[in-house]
């Protein structure tokens, strides 16, 4: 194994400056747009040092960044020594991080703009304790080959560990580090066609529109609201339809914008199964790779929002043991929109120990009121409130009561749960559909809950969780029959009997 040193691309400087610099995009545009757009550089001017001082403090602040970047480049270094990986950096504090390659569990890759400019890629290595959402090692510019490198050497390192086979009756023995012949197979892919639906059910439009009004909110004092009040009232004259023909015109804006956003993110979007891991490559201008060990999968969700399932699609979320997908990737998506038709077989594909459709025990009729009369204690003193101060409108708050008790008559429908052998199915609603799948391997505890309400009706709640990043992923079935929820316990405490 190789102990020389290795460095990152000069071009890594450069990208930790423009990192830093984004940090100052948002203060600086406040401070221009506050004043009006006009800075003085003339000392004689009333307003010199108002405006100067800002501009010197982003100044010092640029270049920090811009030395920062230089020495985190010029100080950085990784090498391969006894079955680790080192990595050293830092001019005055000399810091070190020494990984060996048996807890590793993945690489994960990232293109940017000047990556793929110079042909580099950034390497983010995760290991089996990053629970924290970020990697265990960055390595922000290297080259691909470089990248490759340590990926073999991680890989050779682990075959070496593992023991010989030996054969009876020969006098050699049969390594087990002998290369098996990889097995590539692509699971899911989305077409222009999905990226398209995955805009349009998703809430990017929104997004949008609530981006478009904080911009304009910092820019409130140069529109003209008293001209576009009387352009309006104007506009409202030609009747109905001249207005929702802007507004439809507005929301049509938002969802192009959705979508071009949608297509920078999700474009050529591929799932692909290769030495039981899972790796997912996505996106236009900055591209990502991100792997996923099969064994490190601990739940799997299927999320439909009432679009997406009114139209017969769903989003799969896997709940992962890593944690190093970055602080953009806390939760990895393994499908952002697939059919529900075609969701089983590829899932099937990749655990094909779980079963997917089951038949729910869901919470009895008398539990239906316990999904909706909680929102009464909030409810009650926002209606008296609002009845108080803005008399007689005020009353109209009162028609909040009709969508709460709707919505908790959703999720009385929807809860249930599931038990397979091996296998525990949470299904359960806030405003989107969530089916949670579990092994009982994989569970870390199983709690019931009861409220004094509850116990008088002999109902109670159930919940699982399961490791997943800091803080754990966990499935609720609420206002259950008692016995149904000691059917839970009692099947979860064979497996540590």
């Amino acid at each position: 194994m190789s102990n020389n040193e290795f460095k990152l691309h000069p071009v890594s400087a450069i990208i930790n400056f423009v990192k830093g610099l984004k940090d100052l995009i948002i203060p600086f545009l406040i401070i221009f747009v506050a004043n009006g757009f006009n800075i003085s550089f003339n000392p004689k001017d009333e307003g010199f040092w108002s405006d100067i001082i800002p501009l010197i403090i982003f100044s010092v602040i640029t270049i920090i960044y811009l030395f920062s970047g230089i020495i985190k480049w010029w100080t950085f270094v990784y090498w391969f020594e006894e079955d680790e990986l080192r990595v050293k950096y830092g001019l005055f504090v000399k810091k070190k991080r020494y990984i060996p390659f048996d807890r590793i569990q993945s690489f994960n890759y990232k293109e940017g703009i000047f990556h793929r400019i110079f042909g580099l890629v950034q390497v983010m290595v995760e290991t089996a304790g990053s629970t924290d959402g970020k990697p265990e090692v960055v390595l922000t510019a290297i080259t691909k080959d470089a990248a490759n490198q340590i990926e073999q050497e991680t890989r050779k390192a682990k075959q070496v560990r593992k023991e010989p086979i030996v054969v009876e009756g020969n006098s050699h023995t049969i390594r087990s580090e002998v290369e098996e012949i990889s097995k590539t197979r692509i699971i899911h892919k989305m077409k222009a066609k999905d990226l398209v639906l995955l805009a349009t059910t998703s809430n990017s439009v929104g997004v949008v529109l609530a981006g478009v009004a904080a911009i304009l909110s910092q820019f409130s004092e140069f529109i003209p609201y008293e001209w576009i009040f009387e352009e309006f009232t104007s506009l409202i004259k030609f009747g109905f339809v001249v207005v929702a023909l802007l507004i439809f015109v507005a929301f049509f804006i938002a969802w192009l914008i959705s979508v071009v956003i949608t297509f920078i993110n999700y474009y050529d979007f591929t799932v692909v199964e290769e030495d039981d891991r899972l790796t997912i490559t996505r996106g236009l201008l900055e591209k990502k790779r991100i792997t996923i060990p099969l064994n490190r999968i601990q739940a799997i969700k299927i999320v439909e929002n009432p679009l997406r399932q009114m139209f017969g699609f769903a989003a799969v979320v896997v709940e992962s043991a890593s944690g190093g997908f970055g602080e953009n990737d806390k939760k990895m998506t393994l499908f952002p929109l697939i059919s529900k038709k075609e969701l089983y077989e590829p899932l099937s594909e990749i655990l094909p120990t779980f079963e997917w459709e089951q038949p729910l025990t869901q919470p009895p009729i008398k539990a239906k009121p316990f999904f909706y009369r909680l929102d009464f204690v909030w409810m009650i003193p926002v209606i008296a409130l609002a009845s108080y101060f803005w008399f007689p409108y005020g009353l109209l708050s009162m028609l909040i009561v009709v969508p709460s008790i709707l919505i908790g008559l959703w999720q009385f429908k929807t809860t249930g749960f599931a038990i397979n052998g091996h296998q525990l199915t949470i299904v359960y609603r806030m405003i989107s559909r969530v089916t949670f799948v579990v092994e009982k391997k994989r569970i870390q505890a199983v709690e019931s809950r009861q409220s004094y309400f509850q116990k008088r009706k002999n109902i109670a709640s159930v919940q699982a969780t399961v490791m997943s990043g800091m803080t754990g992923a966990t499935a609720k079935a609420a206002n259950l029959n008692v016995s149904d929820v000691e059917e839970v316990l009692q099947w979860y405490e064979k497996s540590n009997s």
